[in-house]
C-alpha cells in the first residue's frame, strides 16, 4: 500500500515560483515511476511532469517544458516539483500520482489529496 502526500502550494504571482513536495510511503515507492498532474476548475486533470523510478528519465508536455523540473531522492522517499516562470494558467489543483499497475493484473493506481496553485496575474 501507498500513501502520497502533496505539499507546498500556495498563491504566487506571475514570474514567480514554487516547489511542491510529494511524500510517498510503502516499500514500493522507490521502485516506480511517479507523475504530477493539474486539474483546473472546470478541466481535465493532465500531467505536467513524470519522472522514472531512479530519477534518470523526465517527461514534460511542450506547455511547462523549461519551466518546471521534476526530481526524486528514493532514499527520503520524495518526489519534488519545481516550479519557475508561472503564469496564471498553471493555477489548479496538482496531484502526485503512481502507477503500479503490474504487466498482468488489475490497476494499481496511487493518487494523493492534492495542494491548491494559485498564480495571479
Amino acid at each position: 500500500q501507498v500513501q502520497l502526500e502533496e505539499s507546498g502550494g500556495g498563491l504566487v504571482q506571475a514570474g514567480g515560483s514554487l516547489r511542491l513536495s510529494c511524500a510517498g510511503s510503502g516499500n514500493s515507492f522507490s521502485n516506480w515511476p511517479v507523475a504530477w498532474f493539474r486539474e483546473a476548475p472546470g478541466g481535465e486533470r493532465v500531467k505536467v511532469a513524470s519522472i522514472s523510478w531512479n530519477g534518470g528519465s523526465t517527461y514534460y508536455p511542450d506547455f511547462v517544458k523549461g519551466r518546471f523540473t521534476i526530481s526524486r531522492d528514493n532514499a527520503e522517499k520524495i518526489v519534488y516539483l519545481q516550479m519557475n516562470n508561472l503564469k496564471p494558467e498553471d493555477s489548479g489543483v496538482y496531484y502526485c500520482n503512481q502507477d503500479q499497475t503490474p504487466g498482468i493484473g488489475p490497476p494499481l493506481v496511487y493518487w494523493g489529496q492534492g495542494t491548491q496553485v494559485t498564480v495571479s496575474s
